[in-house]
Formats: structure tokens, C-alpha cells, sequence
């Protein structure tokens, strides 16, 4: 599991701040997606074929539970997120987020989210 805490800026000026939460000059993007979730809800419950994304909590906590397909519980990795946090998710990942409070955060993928293309290459799980 990779995840990157409490990301601080970068530089910082009179004008404001300049945080970089990907910058490895090597990942392509296609999607950006803020998402809302309310305290006590469950997303994802799935895993991704062939896409990837990078999760940044920017309000809220919640936990992020992953298993990599095919492995059994003892595989089964869980953290806390706070807001400032971010997670990232292989391919062939499942995972699922239960959301502690009212939160938001950015999906990064690589793939476009269209529903189409998105259903193509999401398969349900029950993790959570």
C-alpha cells in the first residue's frame, strides 16, 4: 500500500502556497474526479483491471481497505486517512473506503471515467 501523508507545500509566498500532489514526471492522467461521501458511507467495493488512481483526501477521514485479487484476509491491508493524505491503488487492487466523516477528495486515474469505459474495466467485489 502506498500512501503519502499530510502532503505540505512546496513553496510558499505572499500570494499563497504551491503544493505538488503528483509531479513524478512520468504519470499520464486522463480523469479527475471530486467526489463527496457523507459519514458512514461505503465506496468502491471493486478493483480495476488495467487502471490505477491516486486518491487525495482533501476534507474528512476515512478508512481505505485494499486485498490484491486472488489473495486471501491475510493480504488485507487497512489505514486511517485524514484530509491531506493521499492513497494509491494498483490495478488487479481491490479496495474500498468507509468514510468516518463528511469528506471530499480527488480521484486521479489514468483512465477516462466515463461510465462506459469505467464499467469495462471495474469488477464489484464485497471487500467492506
Amino acid at each position: 500500500m502506498k500512501v503519502f501523508r499530510q502532503i505540505g507545500a512546496e513553496f510558499v509566498d505572499d500570494r499563497g502556497a504551491i503544493t505538488h500532489l503528483l509531479d513524478d514526471g512520468q504519470t499520464m492522467i486522463k480523469s479527475i474526479l471530486l467526489i463527496t461521501s457523507n459519514a458512514g458511507s461505503v465506496r468502491a467495493n471493486h478493483y480495476h483491471k488495467t487502471d490505477f488512481h491516486y486518491c487525495y483526501l482533501i476534507k474528512g477521514r476515512m478508512e481505505y481497505i485494499e486485498q490484491p485479487v486472488g489473495g486471501d484476509d491475510s493480504t488485507r491491508q487497512s489505514v486511517i486517512l485524514e484530509a491531506g493524505d493521499m492513497v494509491y491503488t494498483d490495478p488487479m487492487v481491490m479496495h474500498a473506503m468507509r468514510f468516518l466523516e463528511d469528506s471530499a477528495f480527488f480521484a486521479f486515474a489514468r483512465q477516462s471515467r466515463h461510465q462506459d469505459a469505467y464499467e469495462q474495466d471495474t469488477v464489484r467485489v464485497s471487500l467492506v
